[in-house]
């Protein structure tokens, strides 16, 4: 980045080393933390000399930086007890829209912020506007379900946002409730759209907010949107580039896109800056898109080498989930990615880390590896052992009401039932299950803890019409795989042969260029390359 845009990007949001200079006695808590986080501006009736300690909370908080925005707006409540507004950013923290629901302990540290918030006082409508729309999240929420309650936040957010048309925080936190709520199914986008058109108004006039681009990004996280967010995603980690989150989150756009070396240097970036402040969570995270990253260029080595460091998931962990999810798919998709069949029937999890409970969708990509592996290395009786295990699993994840995970293991069940189906001649019984598996994988949506499934189920159809020497319709398959996962290995590999196959040279040879295109620096001999190699030197 530039001086002087850099310099642009502190204000409001890195500490002043001036003022810290300057400051009287009273206010030498001011932080002093040089932390390029962006730029905002969300004034506050607390102590005037805590407004760019208060900016800087809320900065980190739209980065997901949630422990530390915490910390920060607690340091501004100890300094002025009568701010409010401190203890509204402290229950904030406890509520991580787009990520899993807050567990019990989040549940009662955010009702303790809001009673603090208002025993203190706000001093304006807008500041209690705010503090109302937080309450009623936390609000019996012993009684009622998280959804109900995060809708009940979305409309007073609303209400913030149209009592208050000169406040952008305001749109931009309901802009955000609004894509948090996002019904999965629905494939019209109508609460992406919405959000992001509240969003994208915004970031014209403030493009350096870091809230602008993140959740932009969200909002254009799916195959056909994607290319709108993709201006923000590369503006994003310039815009905060000491949050972990903001060096990631592009990568979101990048692998939706095919854009592999840029979703490497960001994820490479910031898995450092994550591990350099302790977020194990958010190094996970950021290693599993950079694996998946790998793997589509051939750098198999480093993503090997990536699974021989990774850190142990931690309980107090804002980003928990994120961890034990990433740990349990990063080995799954170094095995199933490169067709190690063993190697994936015989994956484990490591011991004393999946606490089950609510946490049990965490483990399912794993036990479908294991799974697939048996099916695809013809062990059907090995294979149906491991279907039992994720048919538990199913019958948990239905236990504790979690649909989406639960339609996702139905997925996966009736793909190694295919494979299985596959493996002992059923061919054409084989097929149709696979295709209705496709079909209902792609009605569903990826959540943003993945960068993708561990293999697209359209891809597999592909594999398998290869196999059942379907040349025509297996092209067909990996073709619109490609569709919504560009430029994968794997499909690109069966793209072309399957044109191969079917006597059309010129898409076999275009598809095993682009192949060796996303390959330039592969660190393992593959076969795939081999062939594509040969074929393009043939006349």
């Amino acid at each position: 980045m530039q001086n002087t845009s850099r310099r642009a990007v502190l204000i409001l949001v890195g500490a002043s080393l001036v003022f810290a200079a300057t400051a009287s006695a009273q206010h030498e808590h001011a932080s002093t933390d040089p932390a390029v986080l962006g730029n905002v501006d969300f004034p506050t009736s607390c102590a005037p000399s805590l407004q760019p300690d208060f900016n800087r909370a809320v900065a980190l908080l739209h980065s997901f930086w949630y422990k530390k925005s915490e910390e920060t707006f607690s340091a501004i409540a100890q300094a002025d007890p009568s701010c409010s507004m401190a203890e509204w950013g402290i229950a904030m923290t406890h509520y991580r829209q787009l990520w899993d629901p807050p567990t019990p302990s989040d549940l009662q540290a955010g009702a303790a912020a809001v009673e603090k918030a208002k025993a203190a006082g706000a001093k304006t409508q807008r500041e209690r506007d705010y503090i109302a729309a937080i309450e009623i999240f936390y609000k019996e929420s012993d009684k009622r379900p998280h959804a109900a309650r995060a809708l009940d936040f979305e409309k007073s957010m609303q209400q913030v946002y149209e009592r208050n048309p000169q406040d952008h925080e305001a749109a931009i936190f309901y802009a955000l409730s609004v894509r948090a709520n996002a019904p999965i199914g629905d494939k019209t986008y109508a609460n992406q759209k919405k959000a992001s058109a509240i969003l994208e108004k915004l970031f014209v006039e403030y493009p350096d907010h870091p809230g602008l681009a993140h959740y932009i990004i969200h909002c254009d996280d799916y195959p056909t949107l994607a290319p709108l967010a993709l201006d923000a995603a590369r503006r994003y980690a310039k815009i905060a580039p000491d949050a972990p989150h903001a060096l990631h989150m592009p990568s979101h756009i990048f692998t939706r896109l095919g854009l592999w070396q840029e979703s490497i240097d960001s994820n490479l970036a910031s898995a450092a800056a994550a591990r350099k402040n302790g977020l194990i969570g958010d190094e996970l995270h950021a290693l599993d898109y950079l694996v998946y990253a790998y793997l589509q260029t051939g750098q198999d080595r480093a993503a090997r080498d990536i699974l021989k460091t990774l850190p142990k998931p931690q309980p107090t962990e804002s980003a928990y989930y994120t961890a034990l999810y990433a740990t349990a798919v990063i080995p799954a998709r170094i095995a199933v990615e490169r067709h190690r069949w063993s190697d994936a029937a015989a994956l484990t999890l490591p011991a004393d880390v999946f606490p089950g409970g609510r946490y049990s969708s965490t483990e399912a990509d794993l036990y479908f590896a294991r799974a697939l592996g048996a099916a695809r290395a013809n062990n059907a009786a090995a294979a149906r052992t491991h279907l039992q295990q994720m048919d538990a699993l199913h019958d948990r994840l239905e236990q504790n009401h979690d649909k989406y995970s639960t339609e996702l293991v139905d997925i996966q069940r009736a793909t190694v039932q295919a494979w299985i189906a596959f493996s002992e001649g059923k061919k054409e019984e084989a097929l149709r299950q696979m295709r209705a598996a496709a079909d209902r994988e792609e009605a569903t949506e990826k959540l943003p803890v993945t960068p993708g499934a561990v293999v697209p189920a359209r891809e597999l159809l592909g594999e398998m019409l290869l196999a059942a020497k379907q040349p025509v319709s297996a092209l067909e398959a990996f073709e619109a795989s490609l569709q919504l996962t560009p430029e994968r290995f794997n499909s690109l590999y069966g793209a072309a042969q399957a044109a191969q196959l079917a006597g059309d040279r010129a898409k076999a040879s275009a598809d095993y260029a682009k192949l060796l295109a996303n390959c330039p620096k592969p660190t393992a001999d593959l076969p795939e390359l081999r062939e594509a190699r040969l074929f393009l030197t043939q006349k």
